[in-house]
Order: structure tokens, then C-alpha cells, then sequence
């Protein structure tokens, strides 16, 4: 979608145009689901928060400045409104552990290549604290004081959770190399390239901080 024709259908959204907005809404559906996704359970929840997220675009959409890009103002928007999905249920559980976190080392992963879903069905694992800490570290690129101003957290509760799900994380991707490949093998599908400590996704174009 051209950036002309996305100025006009969200000046058609502003309007409060039902066939526009499900159009802005299937546009980037998959979009929205797939940071989601980092941050939820499972499908069912990611696809609440996104739900409740496209509602907050929707109804925000006037405040938004057009000589910025889209995409990365409703990611904002689809990021907040995770965060926020665990702090009203209270699920989050932090803790201090600054010994462990100021040891924290990025050259300790293993080589390893997996599928984008793969990586993706490991984040879920990990616990919700852990998971959102590391979404908003290796993936947003936000630093352990800026963290935790979001969350109501010290910048050592921060690095303490990112040295949990990176521990995590190490385990479930050693695990996963145990795993025989297919015949010739290879992967089939794109993949998720772990090496010297750097996750790089080929389906956001992203580099992961690891």
C-alpha cells in the first residue's frame, strides 16, 4: 500500500468509515499479531490485545502525525497495550537478583538455526516477566532504565529478568539443536539465525540484542 493511499484510508478511518477500517484492520493484521505474539500466552490472548489495540488505533487515529511512520506508531500502540493486558490481571511477577544480572554475558548462546516459529513458541515459554523484559530489551531496544519506567520496576529488576529469559532461552534453543533436521539436511523455511550472540528475524528485518 502506497503511502498516498494510506493517508486517505485513515482519513476514511477518522470519518469513521466501517469498510475502511477493516481494511486498515486486515491490512496490518499481521503486523499487529506478530508483536502480539511476543508478548502473550498463546494466539488467543495475543489476539485480544490486538483486538483492544486495533480499537486504541482506531480511536487515536486523529492524533496521529502523518509525517511519521505508520507502522511504527501502531506498534507503539500494539507494545503499550500488551504491557498493560498483564499489568490489569496482575500477572508480572519481578524479582531482584543483581548478582546473577550484573553477570550476564552475550557470547554464551549457541550457533543455532531455527524456524521464526520455533524462536517464537520459546518466547511464549518464558515467564511473563521475563518475556516482557526481553520483547522490550532485544527486540524494541530499550535500555534497562528506559524498561523500567514502563514497568514500575528498578533498572537491576530489569537486568535480572533479561539474565533469566536469556538462561531460558540458551536451554530451549540447545534442546531444539538435539533435534534431528529433515532428510537433506536443511530447513525448508526461512529461518531465524542465532551466531555470536546476535538473533537476526528475516520476517521483522530486525536485529534481536541478545
Amino acid at each position: 500500500m502506497g503511502e498516498a493511499d494510506l493517508h486517505e484510508l485513515i482519513s476514511a478511518c477518522i470519518q469513521q468509515e466501517r469498510k475502511s477500517q477493516k481494511m486498515l484492520y486486515n491490512a496490518f493484521y499481521g503486523f499487529a499479531m506478530g508483536i502480539c505474539l511476543r508478548y502473550a500466552n498463546n494466539r488467543y490472548e495475543a489476539s485480544e490485545i490486538m483486538n483492544q489495540g486495533f480499537m486504541k488505533v482506531f480511536t487515536s487515529l486523529h492524533k496521529y502525525d502523518s509525517s511519521r511512520p505508520f507502522k511504527a506508531w501502531m506498534g507503539r500502540i500494539m507494545m503499550n497495550m500488551s504491557i498493560d493486558y498483564y499489568r490489569s490481571n496482575l500477572k508480572m511477577a519481578y524479582t531482584d537478583d543483581l548478582e546473577k544480572a550484573e553477570n550476564i554475558t552475550h557470547n554464551d548462546l549457541p550457533d543455532q538455526k531455527l524456524h521464526y516459529n520455533e524462536l517464537l513458541a520459546m518466547i511464549q515459554q518464558l515467564p511473563q516477566a521475563a518475556r516482557t523484559v526481553f520483547n522490550l530489551f532485544a527486540i524494541e531496544g530499550y535500555s534497562h532504565e528506559e524498561i523500567g519506567e514502563l514497568l514500575g520496576i528498578s533498572a537491576g529488576t530489569s537486568k535480572s529478568n533479561l539474565f533469566k529469559a536469556r538462561e531460558k532461552l540458551k536451554k530451549m534453543i540447545l534442546k531444539a539443536a538435539e533435534i534431528p533436521k529433515n532428510f537433506n539436511g536443511t530447513n525448508n523455511t526461512q529461518i531465524v539465525a542465532i551466531s555470536n550472540g546476535n538473533l537476526y528475524l528475516g520476517f521483522l528485518n530486525n536485529g534481536i540484542r541478545l
